[in-house]
């Protein structure tokens, strides 16, 4: 498989905002995407990535939260199928809103089921940063980023400085 580095839209894109579809089936062309992803995010220094956040409109995730940044995890078509009652607050950051980190309230725990990159299901619960990591990127398959969690001061403060830099990079 030949490796892409994928290019990851940035807030406040609109097509951040589009709804991801279900994979129909996982076969070369998801798995190729599934590579891209990933190495698009172990490129930016990322914990997450959504294939909505590389223009790609379906429900395809990859994560890798460990130290070593060796343990990936694809979640293809994923479902919380549990949560824990107990909340967590913590900072997120996002590939798609470089350099912004703010506080948002995430369950504690969840519980996963997903195909894996050959098809097969799996389901695992996830605390923790990776907890907060699969929510986050869930959000991103509904249309949905993490800024939206902020007040409109900030999200407005956000997407004012998001628009700036832009303009900065494409005059370069």
């Amino acid at each position: 498989m030949t490796m892409a580095k994928l290019q990851i839209l940035r807030y406040p894109d609109p097509r951040l905002h589009t709804v991801a579809k279900p994979v129909p089936r996982v076969d070369a062309r998801i798995q190729q995407l599934v590579a891209d992803m990933l190495e698009s995010m172990y490129a930016a220094d990322g914990v997450g990535l959504a294939a909505t956040q590389v223009d790609v409109h379906e429900r395809v995730i990859v994560i890798d939260t460990s130290d070593a940044r060796d343990d990936p995890r694809v979640l293809i078509n994923p479902e919380i199928v549990a949560r824990s009652e107990e909340m967590t607050f913590a900072d997120e950051g996002c590939l798609s809103v470089p350099l912004i980190y703010d506080k948002v309230a995430r369950h504690a725990s969840v519980t996963v089921r997903s195909l894996d990159r050959h098809g097969a299901t799996q389901e695992f619960t996830a605390e923790g940063l990776l907890s907060i990591c699969v929510q986050h990127e869930m959000d991103h398959l509904l249309g949905k980023v993490f800024v939206e969690y902020l007040s409109q001061l900030k999200r407005d403060r956000i997407k004012t400085k998001m628009l700036k830099k832009s303009r900065e990079e494409e005059r370069g």
